[in-house]
């Protein structure tokens, strides 16, 4: 067995993703830990993104379907990165508003949580504070939604492509 084989596996596009995704994420708690970056709420939501990207990537190295079970592991990923992509999108916007039009700072994402529930929370979440406003950390010039961004489609793209080409047997 040689190297292209081994690309030819579902398991192995999925395991990309499920390593990149834990690799994001532990830098994700490594700023907020290590660096003192608190999350704003849509940082959290940005984070649940890369979680269920990576929960349905584990399932797919787990299971490595060649059948069509690939194609719904598959679009689990897919739409945790829509769901992070839109969010990322939506922290982009608001890091870019002028300052006058940036929403008031609210309670944090748990606060939101405990007192009004998930659905509320993720509500709020969403619509943004000015906490989301404040640009802590940024790397080549790209904020960490920048890069949150890139890695969604990035991501999602590579396991399309690598699922795709998998060959009938």
């Amino acid at each position: 067995m040689n190297i292209l084989d081994t690309l030819n596996r579902p398991r192995t596009g999925f395991a990309v993703v499920l390593l990149v995704c834990a690799g994001l994420l532990g830098f994700a708690y490594y700023a907020q830990y290590v660096m003192y970056l608190d999350p704003c709420p849509m940082c959290i939501l940005q984070r649940i993104a890369f979680m269920i990207m990576g929960v349905f990537a584990l399932i797919g190295t787990l299971h490595g379907s060649r059948g069509a079970m690939r194609w719904v592991w598959t679009g689990g990923v897919a739409a945790g990165g829509l769901w992070g992509a839109v969010t990322a999108g939506r922290h982009i916007w608001i890091q870019n508003l002028p300052p006058d039009q940036v929403p008031d700072c609210g309670p944090g994402f748990d606060y939101n949580r405990e007192m009004f529930g998930l659905g509320e929370a993720l509500r709020a979440a969403f619509a943004g504070s000015g906490d989301c406003a404040e640009i802590s950390w940024s790397f080549l010039g790209l904020s960490m939604p920048w890069w949150t961004l890139i890695w969604y489609v990035a991501l999602t793209l590579f396991l399309a492509a690598a699922v795709a080409r998998v060959k009938k047997q």
